[in-house]
């Protein structure tokens, strides 16, 4: 129970606006209640002078017309009053909408504000320049690569492209698992005693 109680009531969503708009449309649909009973009642009056008249009473009904007149009078000024409550109802609308316009614009104008606290003209022009460096450093690369490479390693690198892409394996040479064999040391010795010998004869033949 207090928890019930003391629960505290969330806010209204109507603003004075929104009453504004209530109490004008309810206002104008009074006059038009009005309106719509006093035509029916000139209506009757009109019959009724009419009646009147056949029965020779011209002096009442000069005089029912006379009332009826006033109440046409009436009916226009009514009609006038629904048409001014109708455009007022109708500027608080607009202007609600206005209203949610500028709330709008203004929400963008400090989202854009805080963005350029963030990053600056200076941290655009050197992140732009960062970039056009990185792009004129992989162009050097890529022409040093394109004069170092034959047409049919070019040929290997797009075909190895072609199989990452597609997410197989490059089949590669396989790597010797053996043991290469030792060269014996008079093999390696033979040739050493010949060009001993032949280091004298060129000395003689120089001399």
């Amino acid at each position: 129970m207090g928890n019930v109680f003391g629960r505290k009531s969330r806010p209204s969503r109507v603003t004075d606006q929104d009453k504004a708009i209530l109490q004008l449309k309810q206002q104008r649909d009074k006059l038009k209640q009005y309106q719509k009973r006093i035509t029916l009642q000139l209506e009757k009056e009109r019959l009724l002078a009419k009646q009147l008249l056949k029965d020779g009473k011209r002096e009442r009904a000069l005089l029912l017309l006379k009332k009826k007149r006033y109440q046409d009078q009436l009916l226009d000024k009514t009609e006038n009053q629904i048409s001014n409550l109708e455009r007022m109802v109708q500027d608080i609308e607009f202007m609600q909408i206005e209203m949610k316009v500028i709330e709008g614009l203004k929400v963008g104008n400090d989202c854009l504000k805080s963005m350029h606290e963030i990053m600056s003209i200076e941290d655009v022009e050197r992140i732009l320049d960062e970039t056009q460096e990185s792009i004129e450093y992989q162009r050097q690369i890529d022409e040093m690569l394109a004069g170092a490479l034959t047409q049919e390693d070019e040929d290997a690198v797009l075909a190895e492209l072609e199989a990452i892409t597609q997410g197989e394996d490059v089949a590669l040479p396989e790597v010797p698992t053996e043991p290469v064999p030792e060269i014996p040391e008079a093999a390696t010795a033979e040739p050493e005693r010949r060009e001993a010998k032949k280091k004298p004869e060129k000395e003689m033949l120089a001399a």
